[in-house]
């Protein structure tokens, strides 16, 4: 049995039978009948499936993100915006797949024609993560389906109730229960999906568990995409609004109680402001409120999963220990539930774990730098490459310094935002393959390349 708990309190809500090895082979076969004739649907059909599961996510818009709430602590605003940005992300794939996807000609000449077409994969495994369920899942099984594919969708243990409810409105919408089929447990079920002979796998999730993916798939010459971590850095130029860039930077710090894969990590400050930075930084960190993730006014829940307040405790300990300087948090907090502190550090360095190591949590450390080429070689210092942002007035400047440094992902005067319009995706210990965007629903088929010749 699966348990899902409340991490504000620890209280069990539900018990979910999870699926046996043999279920989820049989969940496979039955992907692998279904998936030809749904492809086989015209893509208007399949696009109107999806079209009502944005209705029903509309209609159910409150229900939904209580659970989501109640399964991962996500404060309740917040969840809510995770639905409802959700739609935004709906609409562009039902904007852009019709052109996408069309046949294009690439060549005609003395009789001869080439032509580009998109076909499905055929079934995919998309084993998907607890954080931000409705955004990461959607990335991957919206796109799968309007491509034509068939879809198991593994939900994180943490968040099965949600990839549950996502199941059942996508079977209401339309889409055949057999294309999409949910798969209930742990690690074990993980590892069971990966052993069908799926035609691609899409993970979200640790750079260690990809690996090990990537070491179990590799071998079989399929598509393999990996969405892993990130040890996102920003620097602050000397030249910014100090308490805007400070406000800016501690959301994109502590939003989702620092539990985001494009989470500010690590914050480098010219020499010149660093400590008003800090200072504001701090100022708006402390108000952030603390509380019961169903509390309207709750900005700071609890952390999903209960080893992670161990990761944080030994990064404090580090710290602490190398010299850094404590300015806010640094504690768990007492009672039930799997709750810490929102947590600054200043006079930080990179033999310290947290300036090194991802969080995955609300914690952070601040660095003073002497100059932005001290900046670009502390924000390549590193195995992650997903994020990475610069703080300045001037816009040659924050292009400048963003050339040099390897992330997918670049931020000019902002942080902690994904657009549905621009490709999602990492470098290095952050991944390989991408989503959204046009490349990501390009990414969910196979190239067939026509060469035709007229009689």
């Amino acid at each position: 049995m699966l348990t899902v708990t409340n991490p504000a309190n620890g209280r069990v809500i539900a018990e979910l039978a999870e699926h046996t090895p043999d279920a989820v082979a049989s969940a496979y076969l039955a992907a692998r009948a279904a998936q030809p004739e749904w492809a086989a649907q015209p893509l208007a059909v399949r696009l109107e499936a999806i079209r009502r599961f944005r209705a029903e996510l509309v209609r159910e818009h409150e229900r939904l993100a209580a659970i989501l709430t109640s399964e991962v602590g996500k404060p309740i605003r917040q969840s809510r915006n995770e639905l409802n940005g959700l739609l935004g992300r709906i609409d562009f794939f039902l904007a852009e797949s019709e052109r996408t996807l069309a046949p294009r000609q690439v060549f005609a000449e003395g009789g001869m024609r080439e032509l580009i077409t998109h076909e499905p994969l055929g079934v995919i495994a998309n084993i998907s993560a607890w954080n931000y369920p409705y955004f990461v899942g959607a990335n991957v099984f919206v796109p799968a389906l309007i491509t034509g594919n068939a879809v198991l969708y593994k939900p994180s243990e943490y968040a099965t109730l949600t990839g549950l409810e996502i199941g059942q409105l996508l079977h209401i919408s339309g889409v055949p229960q057999d294309a999409f089929k949910v798969l209930v447990g742990s690690g074990t079920v993980g590892s069971a999906l990966l052993v069908q002979p799926v035609d691609g796998v899409f993970f979200t999730g640790s750079h260690a568990t990809g690996a090990k993916i990537a070491q179990t798939i590799g071998p079989r010459m399929i598509k393999l995409q990996l969405e892993l971590g990130g040890k996102d850095p920003t620097y602050v130029c000397e030249d910014v609004d100090i308490a805007a860039a400070a406000a800016s930077l501690a959301d994109g710090a502590m939003y989702n109680t620092g539990q985001s894969c494009c989470s500010v990590e690590r914050i480098y400050v010219h020499a010149k402001i660093h400590d008003a930075f800090v200072e504001a930084f701090v100022k708006e960190v402390r108000a952030f409120t603390i509380s019961e993730p169903t509390d309207e006014a709750a900005y700071i829940g609890p952390l999903t999963r209960a080893p992670q307040l161990d990761v944080l405790d030994r990064q404090v300990a580090d710290a602490f220990a190398k010299g850094a300087k404590l300015l806010a948090g640094g504690h768990r907090l007492p009672g039930p539930g799997n709750w810490f502190e929102p947590t600054v550090f200043s006079e930080v360095d990179h033999s310290m774990d947290l300036m090194r190591e991802e969080s995955f949590g609300p914690i952070i450390g601040i660095q003073k730098v002497a100059s932005d080429e001290e900046a670009v070689r502390l924000m390549n210092h590193t195995e992650y490459g997903l994020t990475a942002g610069v703080y300045t007035q001037e816009e040659a400047r924050a292009r400048r310094i963003l050339a040099q440094v390897h992330a997918g992902s670049v931020y000019w005067n902002c942080c902690d935002r994904v657009s549905p319009r621009l490709p999602w995706s990492g470098v290095g210990h952050s991944g390989v393959g991408l989503t959204l965007s046009t490349y990501g629903i390009e990414t969910f088929t196979r190239p067939k390349a026509w060469h035709m010749r007229s009689a």
